[in-house]
């Protein structure tokens, strides 16, 4: 599967959208308590998200699930939940361009989880691409 067809393509996106979410959010937090703007924020994900699961003819009944698979979507969940009030609180007191790449350390930080946690075994070459970017991040968040 070539990069433009498999997860590359859709972790791009992904990125492409991050950017936008922060851009967007800081313009839209001006004036409004930024957990308010977290809450209607996931209203409308839900919204889209429910659309998109119904128009692909995807839904399937979330109780026959496994209690495993509720716990761990539930843990997610609640990770999101908290990175979202936490990114939120960050954008309506800083910079976004000092908030997003900060939030993208999170990126060195799965790395990390994954290695720790899921088997996960970087090559030194991705090791080194794993600093270079947690340098990254503090070189930007720390700018003046």
């Amino acid at each position: 599967m070539s990069a433009l067809t498999g997860w590359f393509y859709w972790a791009f996106l992904s990125a492409i959208f991050a950017a936008l979410t922060a851009v967007f959010a800081k313009i839209g937090i001006q004036g409004v308590d930024s957990d308010l703007a977290t809450l209607i924020r996931t209203v409308i994900i839900i919204v889209v998200l429910s659309a998109f699961v119904a128009c692909t003819g995807k839904w399937s009944s979330p109780f026959e699930l496994s209690a495993k698979t509720w716990f761990f979507l539930g843990l997610s969940g609640l990770s999101t939940g908290a990175s979202w009030v936490c990114y939120f609180r960050a954008l309506k007191i800083g910079d976004a361009s000092k908030v997003a790449p900060v939030d993208k350390l999170s990126l060195v930080l799965v790395a990390v989880f994954a290695f720790a946690f899921l088997g996960e075994r970087p090559s030194p070459r991705e090791w080194a691409g794993i600093v270079m970017v947690a340098a990254g991040v503090f070189l930007l968040a720390l700018k003046r």
